[in-house]
């Protein structure tokens, strides 16, 4: 199982980023998808996750400013990030998890800067 991240970047507070993964060596359909993200100094925290029946969780403090997806059919997961401030700022991992056996796999991280 292979997930690689990317759509990261430098944004201004305000502004607007949409971050893909995609995926390979897996039954996506089989997967539960989420992104988490990791602020210096913090520990990891799942920001958002999607069910493998469309079901979806956010963190409270992304909720009407995050939205995530999943697209079956290219086995990728994206998060669509708007309203950025700074506390957005961290390193975002999308993991996938199976939804039999419960082992999770994690991709390489993206790096997302919100100057204020």
């Amino acid at each position: 199982v292979q997930l690689q991240a990317s759509g990261g970047g430098l944004v201004q507070a305000g502004g607007s980023l949409r971050l893909s993964c995609a995926t390979s060596g897996l039954t996506f359909s089989n997967y539960i998808m989420g992104w988490y993200r990791q602020a210096p100094g913090k520990q990891r925290e799942l920001v958002a996750v999607i069910s493998r029946g469309g079901s979806i969780t956010y963190t409270d403090s992304v909720k009407g400013r995050f939205a995530i997806s999943r697209d079956n059919a290219r086995n990728a997961v994206y998060l669509q990030m708007n309203s950025l401030n700074a506390e957005d700022t961290a390193v975002y991992y999308c993991s996938a998890q199976n939804g039999y056996s419960r082992i999770t796999t994690w991709g390489q991280g993206t790096q997302v800067t919100v100057s204020s």
